[in-house]
This record gives structure tokens, C-alpha cells and sequence, in this order.
């Protein structure tokens, strides 16, 4: 196991693609996060609350929500047994907002393309970005993140896996596996 980030990377990570989304969609006011689960939703969630401080017409309690893939994924025929989770939107909706998909780990697309796919029954947004805290490469479809935490390079091998306090009990990022 190799540690990647440390809490205050993250906290710098998130920060740093709070100012990136507010410059890119010139202010927060029209910005709507939708968190994948289950590390997305804590860390859209962490990136309201930078967005609100430094936009102040961004509400998180209007502007964030919670987007579940499951029944969206190409793979179900493999995992039949994934458990359905709660898609919350936000009460200002989607349509014509600027979405920001927010997801922990960017690894073969597929995700997001379901993702994507959800959106899309929900109404239809003026963009769609996608914020992730760790790009790792090894994409399966043209997805490409609009904002990055950290660019990662590992092999097919090696797993990155986010813990985050809300969930794991502690901040950080480490890559496991992939020792010959």
C-alpha cells in the first residue's frame, strides 16, 4: 500500500477544482453538483461548501444532489446483485443548469457514461462537467474529466481507493496491490 495524498492534499485538491468550476461557468449561481456514490456524494458535498464561499449566489442546500448509476451500467449482467441506491436531485433541478458530476476515482469511463445516461432522464442541463479527485487513466470510452485533483498513472494492476472521513473514518488516497 502506498499513500498518494494525504488530508491536506485532498482539502488543497478540492479547493483548487472549487475556483476551477466557478471561473469555468463564470460564477456558481446556474451550477448544480450531483454526486456519485458513494465517495462522490461526501466529496460534492465538501465542494459546495468551497463553492459557496467563494460565490455566495451558490445555495448547497438547493444545488446539490446525489445521482445513482446502478440500473444505468452496462455490467449488470455480470454483478446482478448490486443494490439499487437513492438518486436525491436537487431542488433546483437540472434543466438548464451546468451540471458537475462528481466522482472519486475516473478509471474506465463507465461510470460516467451511465451516468450520463441518468442525467439525461432527468431533464436537460445547459453543460455537463465532470469533477473527479483522481484520474487514473486506462479509459474504455472517450470520457475525459473536466476537473482533476490528481493525475495518477498506475497499471491495470494496482487498485487507487479514496477513503474520505465521512465514510472511512479518515482522509487519503493509496494505491494497493501491484508489487511483483
Amino acid at each position: 500500500m502506498t499513500a498518494v495524498l494525504g488530508a491536506d492534499d485532498i482539502s488543497r485538491a478540492l479547493t483548487r477544482i472549487a475556483h476551477e468550476i466557478v471561473e469555468r461557468a463564470k460564477g456558481a449561481a446556474d451550477v448544480v453538483l450531483l454526486g456519485i456514490p458513494t465517495r462522490g456524494v461526501p466529496l460534492a458535498n465538501r465542494l459546495a461548501g468551497r463553492l459557496a464561499a467563494i460565490d455566495p449566489t451558490f445555495d448547497p442546500a438547493t444545488a446539490v444532489g446525489e445521482l445513482d448509476v446502478t440500473m444505468y451500467r452496462d455490467d449488470l449482467h455480470r454483478n446482478p446483485t448490486r443494490a439499487v441506491g437513492a438518486t436525491r436531485m436537487p431542488a433546483a433541478g437540472v434543466e438548464g443548469k451546468t451540471v458537475v458530476l462528481v466522482d472519486d476515482v475516473l478509471y474506465s469511463g463507465r461510470t460516467i457514461r451511465a451516468a450520463l445516461d441518468a442525467i439525461s432522464d432527468l431533464g436537460r442541463p445547459a453543460a455537463v462537467r465532470l469533477a473527479c479527485l483522481v484520474d487514473r487513466g486506462h479509459r474504455e470510452l472517450p470520457i475525459r474529466p473536466d476537473f482533476v485533483g490528481k493525475n495518477l498513472p498506475t497499471s491495470t494492476e494496482e487498485r487507487v481507493q479514496v477513503r474520505l472521513a465521512e465514510t472511512d473514518g479518515k482522509d487519503e488516497v493509496v494505491i494497493l496491490g501491484g508489487e511483483k
